[in-house]
């Protein structure tokens, strides 16, 4: 199945992320570690306390240590990549840096877990100024906190935290927006991205202007544009919410949804190419600047395709509906197999209901088992 490969970043303001910790932060603010857009500069900005920087940047150290910010994601996940990016940082960029990771239950106070909690995600590594720096991660664990480590002092400009969010089944049950990221959905395909990425239409929130939505060129050559939506799991859309809120003279004049049944899908063939796509939603008009709300056909599928004629762009989808039983389950099982020891742990003895032997099986064996076990299904789903 053609798709692009394109990873979030959990961490992002624009998810929900936030800099709920740093050390020092004396020349510029944390909370700009995770701004959405890159990081900006101007010469000969000066305030109280000196230069001026689009970034995280701590005083200069004359002890013994070494700075660090701490971020819940907005996404909890498992972390493929870290863009660490010293943009406009020359001579006062760290020379090294490394990320930690921590998993839990609700909203712990992060900087008062204890350093057991915390887990070596990307070791030590070499920094260049004014570039972003970028590493792979190779965990399949699902967390809820990183730790940046910065040795021993000085600013970073951006950190990008991407990979594959994994959701909390406990909030997968009933209707929920099946495209949404932080519930699993995705973005794989789209005909046009050349003013903003169709990735928008999934996020959080509404935007203030067009820049924070799906914008495409103007189609000059016929045909027409189009987003395929990857839901959580195998569901039935009821609700169809189309928002072309601050496109005046640029939204599309139709829409159109259809679906598939992907799950046994050749992932070497085209989407295009499998079949039979399910009309969900017929060809209907949309207004300049407003909420549309359709009913689509109650199919089950887990990818929907909307086509827009002939062009033009939105602020957001949302494609509310329930999970399939069978895909709930599965959900629950990933999430289960990806939570770190002490996060399971946590869970484990929540749930005072779940015997002994089905606890040591989970332990053991969690990542291969087929079915959850009832005590800690009726726990997280009902």
């Amino acid at each position: 199945m053609a798709e692009k490969q394109w990873l979030p970043d959990l961490a992002s303001s624009d998810v929900g992320g936030r800099v709920v910790y740093a050390n020092d932060q004396l020349f510029a603010d944390r909370r700009n570690l995770i701004r959405p857009e890159p990081s900006a500069h101007q010469t000969h900005t000066f305030g109280p306390d000196g230069k001026i920087y689009d970034g995280w940047e701590t005083r200069r150290r004359r002890d013994q240590g070494h700075d660090h910010a701490i971020v819940r994601l907005g996404m909890p996940g498992v972390v493929r990549s870290v863009v660490i990016d010293t943009a406009h940082f020359k001579g006062n960029y760290p020379p090294f840096a490394s990320i930690e990771a921590a998993a839990g239950e609700d909203y712990p106070v992060a900087q008062e877990l204890p350093e057991s909690a915390w887990t070596t995600i990307l070791p030590k590594v070499a920094l260049k100024g004014d570039t972003a720096n970028v590493f792979e991660v190779s965990s399949d664990h699902r967390w809820t906190h990183v730790r940046l480590s910065i040795y021993p002092d000085g600013g970073v400009a951006r950190l990008r935290v991407h990979g594959w969010p994994v959701a909390d089944p406990r909030h997968l049950t009933g209707t929920i927006d099946l495209a949404a990221q932080g519930n699993g959905g995705a973005v794989v395909d789209s005909s046009d991205d050349f003013y903003s990425s169709a990735s928008k239409l999934i996020l959080p929130g509404n935007p203030p202007t067009t820049q924070g939505g799906w914008e495409n060129a103007r189609r000059r050559a016929g045909g027409n544009d189009y987003v395929l939506f990857s839901l959580a799991g195998l569901g039935r859309v009821r609700r169809a919410v189309i928002d072309t809120s601050h496109f005046l003279g640029n939204s599309p004049g139709e829409v159109q949804l259809t679906g598939l049944d992907g799950r046994d899908a050749d992932p070497e063939r085209p989407v295009s190419d499998h079949g039979p796509w399910l009309e969900l939603l017929p060809r209907r008009p949309l207004r300049p600047d407003s909420v549309h709300r359709f009913r689509p056909a109650r199919e089950a599928v887990t990818l929907v395709r909307m086509d827009v004629y002939p062009d033009g762009g939105m602020s957001r989808v949302r494609l509310l509906g329930e999970l399939e039983p069978e895909a709930l389950d599965q959900l629950t099982l990933r999430y289960l197999a990806a939570l770190p020891g002490g996060h399971l742990e946590e869970l484990l003895l929540a749930v005072p209901s779940l015997g002994s032997a089905e606890a040591d099986e989970l332990r053991s064996s969690r990542a291969t088992i087929t079915a959850v076990p009832p005590a800690l299904r009726s726990y997280l789903l009902d």
